[in-house]
C-alpha cells in the first residue's frame, strides 16, 4: 500500500532514455538522445548538433494542474519530441522519416501500455490518451518533427501542517 503521508512524481527523462537505449530502431537509425527544456531547447539542440540527423528529446520541464478535491492529485504534462534530417525540398524523404517516427512512437508507446499496470500501482495514473502531433512542413533546418504528450496524475498530500509556516 502506498504512503499517502507524501507526495508522488515520476521521472519520464530516465523512463524514455531507457526506451531509447532499448529500442532496435532508434538505434539502428542513429536516434540520439537528449534532455532538452520544451520546443526552444529543441531548436537549440538541433542548431548544436549538426551532426545528429535524428533524436529522440524528452522535455525537462512539464505543464500540469493540482486539483484540489475529495482526492486531490496533480496532473503533469511531459513533452517527448522526435526530429530527423532529411533533403530540403524533397516532400518523399519527408515521409519517410514521419513514417519512421510513427513507428518509433508506437514501438515506445507498446512499451508505456505493458508497463501501464505497474507504473499505477505506484500511484501514478497514465491518461489513456496519448496526443501525437507532427509538426507541418520544415522544422529547423530541414528536419521531419513530431512531438508526443504523456499526461499523468499523482496523488498530492493537500493536508495543512502547521509546522511549514512562520506565525
Amino acid at each position: 500500500m502506498a504512503d499517502l503521508s507524501k507526495n508522488y512524481s515520476w521521472d519520464a527523462i530516465p523512463f524514455f532514455r531507457d526506451l531509447h537505449a532499448r529500442n532496435k530502431l532508434a538505434q539502428e537509425k542513429e536516434y540520439r538522445f537528449a534532455v532538452v527544456s520544451g520546443l526552444a531547447g529543441l531548436e537549440e539542440y538541433i542548431e548544436q548538433a549538426q551532426a545528429a540527423t535524428a533524436a529522440v528529446c524528452v522535455s525537462d520541464v512539464s505543464t500540469g494542474f493540482t486539483e484540489m478535491n475529495n482526492t486531490p492529485h496533480t496532473r503533469r504534462v511531459k513533452t517527448v519530441f522526435m526530429m530527423k534530417r532529411h533533403a530540403l525540398n524533397d516532400m518523399k524523404a519527408r515521409e519517410r522519416c514521419m513514417n519512421e517516427m510513427r513507428e518509433l512512437f508506437r514501438q515506445f508507446m507498446s512499451v508505456l501500455f505493458k508497463e501501464k499496470t505497474r507504473i499505477e500501482q505506484g500511484i501514478l495514473y497514465l491518461d489513456p490518451r496519448v496526443q501525437f502531433t507532427e509538426i507541418e512542413q520544415y522544422f529547423a533546418m530541414g528536419c521531419a518533427c513530431a512531438f508526443f504528450n504523456i499526461s499523468y496524475d499523482v496523488y498530492t498530500n493537500l493536508v495543512y501542517r502547521p509546522e511549514e509556516w512562520l506565525e
